[in-house]
């Protein structure tokens, strides 16, 4: 049965609907991309965003990053900043629910936060207010909705609606009740704009550059070529294209690749001679893939582009990685996590939630233990401290106990010398 545009047109007008007094109205010309990705349900108008390499290497590469980030919680004292270990929120994070890992958890999160510029997670709590479970919300499903009456001087501004596609039923939470991560890119602080969107033009030229080199392959690398005979020969346009279509299937292909075709008298076989190189192909692939990837803050390393690229290049940029393109994504995330999770009373006592980056700024083995003798000898960390850092058990005992060199003392128990003046007879008094 064909379906006329204007019928599926009307269909996908009337599948969204108005939920009590939520705003969901929007307005869009019909050449923009906001439509056009409407029709389309997110998809690509020229293929799968995912299916393009270094879009995905991206993606990968941010989530992985993320997932190995062990995420702990601190309290601010007058002593300091101490590790809280006992706290109902700890054990969730661990395991957020029965079927999720944590590592999953948080990557799942920033997969959907990259790709779609907004993730979502469900917080499900006790009777009693404490942390219960987390459960992923796919982006897909959920649409974010505002009150009719604004969001300033309300208390219930922000909705959320989550589609589930295994019942078919429609969950409405409180802004509260899920836990938001967005992109930095953002024109109105609520949500985020999604990477596949800002970055539509490169990866579609990626994904034309596989199909590039797919179609080459399969037509056994022989490339665009034409048959030539004279006006003599007195062919009609059907018979010259059927002559064309069976050279194609003889001498196009994998199968006859290396073989020697045969051509029919009069015609000559000639090739369009535009090679990768003429096209620079390799430089505009490359080209394209860097500009995807410093979209991301991803470095050329992190792709393997080591073009320009040393040691002591590439170890500079993993820094920058962690310094400007991981430092405010940790940042959003941990201001979520300690305002959504941690009841009023315990932010007040300065309860909050950090990720750990010591797991991707870790030096060489050798590197971190020549660290770890200077700031245990200095007396800035204990030696249980340093043991714990390299991952062996505590000692216990006085290996909970600063220590520093004896030679070291206080500047203001440092003796001020004595002042000598001359006398009028020239000697010298103290």
């Amino acid at each position: 049965m064909r379906v006329k545009f204007k019928d599926l047109l009307m269909h996908k007008v009337k599948s969204i609907t108005k939920v009590g007094d939520v705003k969901s109205q929007t307005n869009l010309s019909l050449d923009s991309p906001d439509f056009i990705n409407f029709l389309l349900e997110g998809r690509s108008a020229s293929g799968d965003s995912m299916s393009e390499i270094t879009y995905y290497n991206c993606l990968r590469i941010l989530s992985e990053t993320l997932a190995k980030l062990p995420l702990k919680m601190y309290q601010n004292t007058d002593s300091g900043l101490m590790k809280v270990t006992e706290h109902a929120a700890i054990k969730v994070l661990r395991k957020p629910n029965p079927y999720t890992s944590s590592s999953t958890f948080w990557a799942a999160i920033e997969m959907n936060r990259n790709h779609y510029g907004n993730a979502y997670a469900r917080i499900q709590r006790n009777p009693n207010g404490s942390l219960k479970h987390l459960w992923v919300l796919p982006s897909s499903d959920v649409e974010m909705k505002i009150n009719q009456s604004g969001i300033f001087e309300q208390s219930n501004a922000i909705w959320y609606h989550y589609q589930d596609k295994q019942t078919g039923n429609l969950y409405k939470f409180h802004s509260d009740e899920v836990l938001h991560f967005k992109t930095s890119v953002s024109f109105d602080g609520f949500s985020g704009l999604s990477m596949q969107q800002i970055l539509s033009t490169y990866v579609d030229n990626g994904n034309r550059s596989i199909d590039y080199l797919n179609n080459y392959y399969k037509t056994g690398l022989l490339g665009k070529a034409y048959l030539a005979y004279s006006d003599s020969m007195q062919i009609s346009e059907e018979d010259a294209q059927g002559f064309a279509q069976d050279m194609e299937k003889y001498a196009g292909g994998v199968s006859n690749a290396g073989k020697i075709p045969v051509v029919p008298p009069g015609f000559d076989l000639k090739t369009m001679n535009m090679t990768m190189v003429d096209a620079q192909f390799l430089q505009i692939s490359k080209y394209t893939a860097l500009q995807i990837a410093s979209a991301f803050g991803i470095k050329p390393s992190f792709i393997n582009d080591y073009d320009k690229g040393n040691y002591a290049n590439v170890e500079t940029q993993q820094l920058d990685f962690y310094v400007n393109t991981l430092l405010p994504i940790l940042k959003a995330y941990e201001e979520e996590i300690s305002y959504k999770l941690l009841l009023e009373r315990e932010v007040d006592a300065g309860y909050k939630f950090e990720f750990n980056p010591n797991v991707i700024l870790r030096a060489d083995y050798e590197k971190q233990v020549n660290g770890l003798v200077k700031l245990t000898g200095s007396g800035i960390l204990a030696p249980d401290e340093s043991r714990d850092a390299l991952g062996y058990a505590s000692r216990g005992g006085n290996a909970d106990e600063l220590l520093t060199n004896s030679a070291n003392v206080r500047v203001n128990d440092i003796e001020k010398p004595s002042v000598t003046t001359q006398t009028s007879k020239g000697g010298w008094q103290d």
